[in-house]
């Protein structure tokens, strides 16, 4: 009987975060519920094993180094890590008109979250016999897509947009560090989805959004790496 396979999903307590715990529990796996809210947490991780998802919850502020530092020394098998978890920062964000500290706020979350997290995994996933590291992007952050003017990509932003570009670039930078590993390190784009990141405006489910994510979740060990996807193929960066 093969061992279990163990994925940490952050920011997993509701939303697209959610979706993917549970399409990932859905494969068998044991899946750890990362959140900063206890009763929030709690209450997911209750909802997904009423339905028969092996779950746990993990304490996780991925702000905060110390609460990081805990979730990892809490694990003992990591094979798949999820950088779900990100905030707007609220609108408008005209770069003319926007705070600073919206920006830094934004950016601690969206990207140095990321990095705290993964650094403090990656001795974990080293161990996997195919571990995998995918970060939820968004169309928003393709400078490819930003500078054509095209429709998907929303409002002027100066602090949520161009965090989804920096946590592009930084998947592109863990994919060349990590490229002679077997750690495939991608990025994913839910689409439009209906959230309370947006005030439930997208067209997209939860469920359909998190799909990206379990894709990149499930990738073969000749799979990509260091590339962004969406559920039609490539997004340009």
């Amino acid at each position: 009987m093969s061992e279990q396979t163990i994925a940490l999903v952050t920011g997993a307590n509701k939303g697209i975060g959610y979706e993917i715990a549970a399409g990932l529990g859905a494969l068998g796996w044991a899946v750890g519920v990362g959140a900063r809210n206890d009763a929030r947490r709690e209450a997911a991780v209750d909802k997904l094993r009423a339905d028969g998802i092996d779950a746990f919850g993990v304490s996780l502020d991925v702000t905060d180094d110390d609460s990081v530092a805990a979730a990892a020394a809490r694990l003992e098998k990591l094979d798949v890590l999820v950088n779900n978890a990100a905030i707007t920062g609220g609108m408008p964000q005209e770069p003319t008109g926007v705070d600073l500290a919206t920006v830094r706020t934004v950016v601690d979350t969206n990207v140095l979250g990321v990095l705290r997290v993964t650094n403090a995994m990656l001795p974990l996933l080293r161990r996997s016999a195919a571990p995998r590291i995918v970060n939820m992007s968004s169309s928003v952050g393709s400078l490819t897509m930003q500078a054509a003017n095209t429709d998907a990509t929303g409002p002027v932003s100066a602090a949520y947009a161009p965090s989804k570009s920096f946590l592009n670039a930084i998947t592109i930078q863990y994919a060349k560090e990590l490229r002679d590993t077997n750690i495939l390190v991608n990025a994913g784009c839910p689409g439009y989805v209906a959230t309370d990141l947006n005030g439930f405006r997208g067209y997209r489910t939860p469920a359909q959004g998190a799909a990206i994510a379990i894709h990149l979740a499930t990738l073969p060990a000749d799979g990509p790496t260091g590339a962004f996807f969406d559920d039609a193929g490539p997004v340009p960066w």
